[in-house]
């Protein structure tokens, strides 16, 4: 079972701000968001190389680097490149070292694979260069608006000129070329990076701020390693649970947070809002994808916390304890549902937790708290004992006070 030292490090990452040294948002800049806005730029890309790209390498290779940059913390651009290059070996053994013991409750030989990534030159070669350029995109993305609001900055020149010359160097696969020749995709991500901007918890006060982008790769990687906790959970079980966890706030950046309360208070309210993310789903974001994209992004986008299957080119809702006994083969295409609802709760409960640690406790923070502590309370899901992931981040609240 994952430890709650690893939990906490992922949420480490929502307070290394990024740019600091320059005029920025004060919004969505954090090393969190820009990870998961990578891990969004790495999937187009490796969708535009082909299927030459393993998925798998790709999702542990962009978990490794997250964790890798996190350990690091906030190291400028220049200088981490630096240090990579003149003790590449030596940083990256201690960074492992450092991970050994958080890591070793993920099974199915997660810290071995991640030694290898780092320590072995050719493994995952094709993907380590799809997760380098995405690296660059995402950051270039943030540049452009960095830029402008630094016109006078010291060295800014000198920075425009380093990202073009990254961005350039990271043209060594197809996909890299047709992503750069398609206008559309690239809006795509632009849109997506609306996300970043996106506060979760609207209407509460708390510390730290955490973003709808920040909140997704939390849940991809969560989901990630529940399913590792699973008996030999198949590839495309693994592939899709964590990238329908990616995905799963994906209308949100057409129709912004709709909090749980508003759709909870009238009936047949969550149907309606759900009609409403389909079609502008079909309006905006698929004119922006490839055709052959469409039944992916739906499958990890609608009924995205139904656990479900595809059974002779149909799709059937089941439940991930079905999964675990029938249905954990490649050619039903498993995803469980359940299981990303149940890491979606918890990263709102660590939210809740961190907040009324640091002090800050709102009626809105003490009640999501409340709630998800009393519905996850001995909780099963798929086998998963979600209830000690939740005792994890208890707290000894009496009278709504620490």
């Amino acid at each position: 079972m994952i430890k709650k030292s690893l939990i906490s490090l992922i949420y480490e990452a929502a307070s290394i701000h990024r740019w600091n040294d320059h005029i920025r948002p004060g919004t969505g800049f954090t090393e969190l968001d820009k990870q998961a806005h990578k891990m969004f730029y790495a999937y187009v890309l490796a969708k535009c190389e082909g299927d030459n790209v393993d998925m798998i390498k790709l999702i542990e290779g962009g978990i490794f680097e997250f964790f890798h940059r996190s350990i690091l913390t906030d190291i400028k651009p220049p200088i981490y490149h630096k240090l990579v290059k003149e003790k590449g070996p030596q940083i990256d053994r201690w960074v492992l070292d450092e991970l050994r013991e958080p890591m070793d409750g993920i099974g199915g030989g997660f810290y071995e694979r991640m030694e290898r990534y780092y320590l072995e030159k050719d493994y995952s070669h094709l993907e380590k260069q799809i997760l380098r350029a995405a690296h660059y995109h995402a950051s270039n993305w943030e540049f452009k608006i960095i830029y402008n609001m630094n016109p006078e900055t010291f060295g800014i020149e000198q920075v425009k000129t380093e990202m073009a010359q990254g961005l350039a160097a990271c043209d060594t696969f197809n996909g890299f070329r047709y992503f750069a020749g398609s206008q559309y995709l690239q809006q795509f991500l632009s849109l997506i990076g609306k996300l970043r901007y996106q506060q979760r918890w609207a209407k509460a006060v708390r510390m730290p701020q955490t973003f709808v982008m920040g909140h997704m790769l939390v849940v991809a990687i969560l989901s990630y390693f529940m399913t590792l906790e699973l008996d030999n959970p198949c590839p495309k079980r693994r592939i899709n649970n964590f990238f329908a966890g990616l995905f799963h706030d994906l209308p949100e950046v057409l129709t912004r947070d709709i909090v749980s309360p508003v759709k909870a208070s009238v009936k047949g309210l969550g149907s309606i809002l759900s009609e409403i993310e389909d079609e502008q789903m079909r309006k905006v974001i698929y004119p922006l994808l490839p055709p052959s994209w469409h039944k992916e992004i739906e499958y990890y986008t609608q009924n995205e916390f139904s656990s479900k299957i595809i059974a002779d080119d149909t799709l059937e809702i089941v439940a991930s304890d079905e999964i675990n006994e029938k249905y954990n083969d490649d050619r039903y295409q498993p995803l469980d549902g359940e299981i990303i609802r149940g890491c979606d709760h918890l990263s709102a409960y660590i939210e809740a937790y961190l907040s009324i640690s640091y002090g800050i406790k709102s009626e809105q923070m003490l009640g999501g708290y409340n709630h998800l502590n009393g519905k996850y309370t001995n909780k099963l899901i798929g086998g998963i004992n979600f209830g000690q992931l939740f005792d994890y981040f208890e707290l000894d609240l009496k009278n709504n006070e620490l």
